[in-house]
């Protein structure tokens, strides 16, 4: 029997792309996985993929009664499982996750998608912040195996507790049979959570600058505020500003190969923001679709690396991003374009999940019991 692995978000599983990857690598490469999440009211029914899901349904949608009943009912759950290794998503799914590892004297596994105590939502709490940075140094020391999205942030957790992180990058698949570039419609993209720290206030207010329009995939914390800044900016009314909503993989995968620009503009709110290694950067490269993004650490080492983007230094305006948009659209520096889209394109041959996951399934393959036999 193949070693089972079971995983752990808060997400809704059908939209959580890195998750996907993951578990999708490992399940092909011959484990029985398990990914655990959460059902909303208005959650769709779960998608196909090659290994086992289930969502927990809770009353509360969030803050400290979402996230106790949630830890009791992921509990809950899973004392009726077993597995050879129980790995958390962030700290907000570690704590019942370690114990059921304890219990069973099986590795427990930390799998960090964020600098969970420097989130925005977290910095501005310093009640809350204290209780995660608690959780953090519990945690962190008793995994088996730790890893991140990027090498800014492995450092800066060895640094902190001693301890080396992998990095598995969330970085998209490599299409083969995908086109070299979609037609551009002509858009702006935004795609990601609508979440304090993303800068997009300052892309709202930039829009009455740029010339073009501005597409938006994804819901958050800030749903509400930023349709109604959109609304009283006129950019709605105009139809600047296409606010979509969740969007499926494949579906988002071709809104952002026809877009003409990619944004990912983060705000210093935070270390994990600073330090962060987001895969829409990836998501716009493999489209070979030119992206404006904030000149942070890692984005700036790929750069200087791929050049596949136009930098906007931090703290971000309405006119520096209004200015690197233009140049990107129709009408701008097209030479500039055609330059950014090629080196996307070539960049995605060394930027590719199948480099990734091979990492990823070796790191797996070390825990104890969770050798892959030869015979799956």
């Amino acid at each position: 029997m193949p070693p089972r692995l079971v995983f752990t978000v808060t997400t809704d599983l059908n939209y959580d792309q890195r998750m996907q990857r993951i578990c999708g690598s490992l399940a092909r490469a011959g484990y029985e996985v398990l990914l655990v999440g959460r059902e909303w009211p208005g959650s769709a029914p779960l998608t196909a993929q090659p290994y086992q899901q289930h969502r927990l349904r809770c009353w509360r949608r969030r803050g400290k009664l979402f996230y106790f009943e949630f830890t009791l009912r992921l509990l809950a759950y899973l004392f009726t499982q077993r597995a050879a290794a129980w790995c958390a998503i962030d700290l907000d799914t570690a704590l019942p996750m370690w114990a059921r590892a304890r219990l069973s004297n099986t590795p427990f596994v930390y799998d960090a998608h964020e600098l969970f105590t420097e989130v925005p939502e977290v910095v501005d709490r310093p009640a809350v912040q204290w209780v995660w940075r608690q959780v953090e140094r519990f945690i962190v020391p008793r995994a088996h195996l730790a890893y991140t999205v990027g090498p800014a942030l492995a450092q800066l957790f060895k640094q902190r507790y001693g301890r080396p992180f992998a990095v598995i990058r969330n970085i998209s698949r490599l299409q083969e049979s995908a086109e070299t570039r979609a037609e551009s419609e002509g858009y702006v993209l935004y795609q990601g959570a609508l979440n304090a720290g993303r800068g997009l206030e300052i892309l709202l207010a930039a829009m009455s600058q740029v010339r073009g329009r501005l597409v938006i995939c994804g819901e958050g914390d800030l749903s509400g505020p930023l349709r109604a800044q959109a609304a009283a900016l006129g950019l709605v009314q105009s139809g600047q500003v296409e606010f979509r909503g969740y969007m499926l993989p494949a579906d988002l995968r071709e809104v952002t190969r026809r877009a003409a620009v990619g944004v990912l503009l983060l705000e210093n709110q935070g270390l994990s923001y600073y330090y962060s290694l987001a895969n829409k950067f990836f998501d716009y490269l493999h489209a070979g679709v030119p992206q404006v993004v904030v000149d942070f650490p890692e984005y700036r080492a790929l750069n200087e690396a791929y050049d596949v983007a136009e930098l906007v230094a931090a703290p971000l305006t309405p006119e520096a991003v209004a200015a690197a948009l233009n140049r990107l659209l129709p009408g701008g520096d097209q030479a500039r374009v055609r330059q950014l889209t090629a080196n996307g394109i070539r960049a995605r041959q060394e930027l590719s999940w199948q480099h990734e996951e091979t990492r990823l399934i070796a790191l797996y393959a070390a825990l104890p019991g969770c050798a892959i036999p030869s015979t799956v």
